[in-house]
């Protein structure tokens, strides 16, 4: 084609050409809503699709708005096509993907562009990934205007470089890409159902027990006949905060660790971002915070109540501005306690006890205030492990799916740079699973 410009400067295949995307296809803006006008209140044959529901590669449809006939009459040239790639181009920059066959015809959002393809000469889904690389997204990056909301034009998306391998291998590269994606993508459900199936085991569990006995009314709720009710602190042989005051004035590039609220998920501890205080600090002025195995975190601020255990490996670590619960022996397990404090009759507790406009936060008295249900140790064991399971579970998932994630980013920027060529692959064997 006549508009190919020399070979591409970030591979060295020879077969490879360079191109611009305006050669290769109309880069065309969305339109927002006239002014004063609102979104449809009922769902009509008139989608809309804003940034916020550009996800994956394609489109998330839980929040989706639709217009009314009326007001998709007076920018009902604005739709997007289920063969156009689309891009963000203000706030969240650089977003690509194509929609579903379902929303073909659809308003899009002036925020986002639509490239309508010379399809003869370049792959959709190629180029949907290629705008999704580093390659790409760093030249996208430099093409950005920054003012208080960063916008790219539409001219300098026209400039954006692209390479054209031959079209055959366009559409293998985009088949490789597309059966890790959706492999990703199997992950991230198979995460939201375990999930599902976690929460409402926390209800079932919290309320019914595991021994079919009768239920009562208590104060928070449904419960076993023979479990009682006891408030957290009569449980607990201490329940208190961690360093609070100027705790940045004790950190060490290197030392004992110190645990902040982000690093508290439910059920687990996030490693990510720890600080560190000196051993002799943590021995003396920060020694009321020092924590035990089996003590039980739990978040003041930011998701107030999020509640997890500590493992053995962090005995004799820190925290900063974490409720420290330490269980008494032989009364309630550490495992139980914490799962509880993510139940629902445990959470909606934590919710009815936060306080504070800017940032709302949970305080000691609230978490010693706390109404706890307390089964046999035995039972308090079974509960545990069962919830225990679906945890690991959620774990070994999210692991495959992060493992996949690295694979797909390894992919990407190899396969885009002609590191690896897919020539001798079979597409008939990945068109079969709906890639290209």
């Amino acid at each position: 084609m006549s508009t190919v410009a020399a070979r591409c400067t970030f591979t060295s295949a020879d077969d490879w050409q360079c191109t611009t995307l305006g050669d290769v296809a109309q880069v065309k803006g969305g339109k927002r809503l006239p002014k004063g006008e609102k979104f449809a209140e009922t769902v009509t044959p008139f989608p809309y699709i804003r940034v916020t529901d550009l996800a994956n590669f394609s489109i998330d449809t839980s929040d989706l708005r639709y217009l009314t006939p009326e007001i998709q009459a007076t920018i009902e040239r604005y739709t997007i096509s289920k063969n156009d790639v689309y891009i963000s181009i203000a706030g969240s920059i650089g977003i690509t993907g194509m929609i579903p066959a379902r929303l073909d015809g659809a308003n899009l959002t002036e925020n986002a562009a639509k490239l309508v393809l010379k399809e003869d000469v370049i792959a959709p889904r190629f180029l949907m990934y290629y705008l999704a690389s580093e390659v790409a997204q760093t030249e996208i990056r430099g093409q950005t205007v920054k003012n208080a909301q960063p916008k790219l034009a539409l001219v300098r998306i026209a400039s954006l470089e692209i390479p054209l391998p031959p079209l055959p291998e366009q559409r293998k590269i985009a088949a490789v890409l597309g059966v890790v994606q959706r492999a990703i993508e199997q992950q991230k459900r198979l995460i939201a159902l375990t999930t599902e199936l976690k929460k409402a085991l926390l209800h079932k569990l919290f309320t019914e027990g595991l021994c079919g006995e009768p239920k009562k009314q208590t104060e928070i709720g449904s419960v076993p006949e023979s479990w009682e009710i006891a408030p957290c602190e009569k449980l607990c042989e201490m329940i208190t905060v961690g360093v609070v005051v100027k705790p940045a004035s004790h950190y060490v590039s290197k030392g004992v660790q110190a645990f902040r609220s982000f690093n508290v998920r439910e059920d687990r501890l996030e490693t990510n971002d720890l600080v560190f205080f000196s051993e002799e600090d943590n021995d003396t002025k920060l020694a009321k915070s020092k924590l035990r195995t089996g003590d039980v975190l739990v978040v003041r601020t930011g998701y107030p109540g999020t509640s997890c255990v500590v493992p053995k490996e962090y005995d004799g670590s820190n925290c900063i501005d974490l409720v420290i619960v330490r269980p008494k022996a032989g009364v309630i397990r550490s495992g139980f306690l914490s799962r509880f404090f993510n139940a629902p009759a445990g959470k909606s507790q934590a919710v009815a006890s936060k306080h504070g406009l800017a940032q709302q936060h949970l305080n000691v008295s609230a978490v010693k205030r706390t109404l706890v249900p307390v089964p046999s140790l035995v039972e308090q064991d079974e509960i545990d492990s069962v919830l225990a399971t679906v945890q690991r579970k959620i774990a070994l998932i999210s692991a495959k799916k992060e493992t996949l994630a690295d694979l797909f980013r390894s992919l990407l920027h190899q396969l885009m740079t002609a590191q690896i060529r897919v020539n001798d692959l079979k597409l008939d064997d990945l068109e079969a699973t709906g890639t290209e």
